[in-house]
């Protein structure tokens, strides 16, 4: 037996792993952005950050914000998909 499903109609087959939006890890993620951009648009105050030597005063969410869409970058860099 062939491990692949068949579409209907076409006689083509799919392969196993062919899968929608929706899975897992996708959700898991999504719920994981969310809940990161609720807790740092719920963090206002103004704070004071310093970076080796210049210090300045920014919302926190400004600055949790950035830290976060660094990360996002970083994380897309290092684990992005690879095409050979």
């Amino acid at each position: 037996m062939s491990r692949s499903r068949q579409r209907a109609g076409d006689g083509r087959h799919a392969p196993e792993t062919a899968r929608g939006f929706a899975t897992p890890a996708r959700i898991a993620t999504l719920v994981i952005g969310a809940l990161a951009l609720v807790f740092i648009f719920q963090n206002t105050r103004k704070v004071k950050i310093r970076l080796l030597v210049p210090e300045v005063t920014m919302p926190l969410w400004l600055a949790l914000l950035g830290v976060w869409l660094i990360g996002i970058l970083c994380g897309a860099f290092l684990f992005g998909r690879r095409h050979r």
